[in-house]
């Protein structure tokens, strides 16, 4: 290792470094003011308002969307464009949670006697206690850090990452206390690949009624090769033709394994030779379960049947991982 490559190493651990020491001083500042942020949070009966403008909007922007991605209707204003026309978008069921390192941000500022106005909670995230916004705040957060990791003190670094946590922290803090669940969260991300994992079932992909290959049990295996042939799914259920019920299954190596005994596809029953040991799962298992259950059982195809064992539907391997899902 060269000498250039250590002073990057260097360089880059010392910035690590300062950025922890910067939360670690906040989390030694943290106190009572964190449970009285959450508390008007928990009160509200609108959304909490998130402003910021710079470095600092850009971490309210996340915080706004981790909050309402975790159970807390929030959404980002600029304080700018409120100025000027989206303080509309404000109402007197909303809190106002808003940021500025300095508590002196003078677009933050001329907002004051409007939510004054509204009669709303105002939160301040700040680096400064004794600053105008922390003063006018009806509760406050305390970002303060030692220096940033920027030689210059110029840059936002560790002042942002403050900023960024503490709303972490308290998106997590109101997940806990509403019990948000991970279905409730699913509910927020119905597109994305966590929503679909959480909330995805096998009755939403599965194959059905015309689609389901099947085939009595007194046919011939000439016939079943010919129904897993036509449905193209490597196997075929064996049902009860009278209620549908599953006997079981023959699959494409149980066809090779009854040619390599030499018996008789034209005479052979397709009953005596499947597999009674069929894996099921029902219509309401999540395609994530089903994806676990078929690696364990190192089957491609799975049935899904009713609490009674009427066959409704069958899923590949194939349609599972098609959904972009991975276990």
């Amino acid at each position: 290792m060269n000498k250039s490559t250590n002073t990057y190493i260097q360089n880059a651990k010392e910035v690590i470094d300062i950025e922890v020491e910067a939360l670690l001083t906040m989390k030694s500042n943290l106190n009572e003011s964190i449970k009285n942020v959450c508390e008007i949070c928990l009160q509200c009966q609108g959304r909490i308002i998130v402003t910021g403008i710079g470095k600092s909007g850009h971490i309210a922007k996340k915080i706004a969307a981790t909050l309402a991605s975790t159970g807390s209707p929030s959404f980002f204003v600029h304080p700018a464009e409120a100025y000027h026309g989206d303080i509309g978008m404000i109402t007197k069921k909303d809190v106002i949670l808003a940021l500025s390192f300095s508590g002196e941000t003078k677009e933050i500022l001329s907002l004051l006697p409007v939510i004054q106005s509204l009669d709303i909670p105002l939160i301040s995230i700040t680096g400064k206690p004794t600053s105008t916004l922390a003063q006018k705040s009806s509760a406050h957060l305390n970002v303060a850090i030692p220096k940033e990791a920027c030689p210059l003190g110029l840059a936002p670094t560790a002042s942002t990452t403050n900023s960024l946590v503490i709303g972490d922290v308290l998106a997590i803090c109101l997940l806990k206390q509403k019990n948000f669940s991970h279905i409730d969260f699913a509910r927020s991300h119905p597109g994305g690949s966590l929503g679909k994992k959480l909330t995805l079932r096998l009755a939403d992909i599965m194959h059905t009624e015309q689609l389901i290959p099947k085939v009595s049990a007194s046919c011939t295996l000439t016939r079943a090769l010919l129904e897993i042939t036509d449905k193209r799914l490597g196997m075929t259920c064996v049902i009860d033709t009278n209620n549908n019920q599953l006997l079981g299954v023959f699959t494409d190596g149980d066809l090779r394994r009854a040619i390599d005994k030499g018996i008789d596809l034209h005479s052979t029953k397709t009953g005596e030779v499947m597999s009674t040991s069929a894996i099921t799962a029902s219509a309401n298992t999540l395609v994530t379960d089903a994806i676990t259950i078929m690696h364990k059982n190192r089957i491609t195809t799975i049935v899904i049947t009713t609490v009674e064992g009427q066959v409704v539907g069958i899923a590949h391997l194939h349609d599972l991982l098609q959904t972009g899902i991975t276990v």
